[in-house]
């Protein structure tokens, strides 16, 4: 298989990979009823692994110019993220709801550029991270620190 074909290869595996984690994130929040589900936290991880991946591999520095900074990019992902992890954000009297879900868009981003730069042990190592935050993390939080013991919201039990 000739080296470039390899290449575009690998990019494909890791747009795959910030695809399923992505996904996985959002199954949560899905199953949870939040707003922001499996399709939004795929795309987030997705976009930002592809960002990613162009930032690293797609703009080669022209013979004699300056240098291609990849870490540009990937400042503007954190900054997008945040500005729509902040439309998920909502004030309801005097209660405030989706931190969490701004939270976990913010997070799946950083994990789908984990992706992206191939880190993938640290990406599989932060998406049980944010999984476990999500889901049982959230259990305990509603039983040991708020003393519920009937579900807090749709689906849970």
């Amino acid at each position: 298989m000739p080296e470039e074909i390899a290449f575009q290869l690998d990019l494909i595996v890791r747009l795959v990979i910030a695809a399923a984690v992505g996904a996985l994130i959002g199954l949560e929040r899905e199953i949870h009823g939040h707003p922001a589900g499996m399709r939004t936290h795929l795309l987030v991880a997705v976009g930002s692994a592809l960002f990613t991946v162009l930032s690293a591999y797609g703009f080669g520095s022209a013979p004699g110019g300056a240098g291609v900074d990849p870490t540009r990019i990937a400042a503007q992902i954190v900054t997008g993220i945040g500005f729509l992890g902040a439309g998920a954000i909502l004030k309801e009297g005097a209660t405030i709801k989706g931190l969490t879900t701004a939270a976990s868009l913010w997070a799946t981003a950083a994990i789908g550029m984990a992706a992206g730069a191939g880190a993938h042990l640290i990406g599989a190592v932060a998406t049980a991270i944010v999984l476990f935050s999500l889901w049982p993390l959230h259990w305990v939080e509603d039983r040991v620190v708020r003393g519920r013991t009937r579900p807090s919201r749709p689906g849970e039990e």
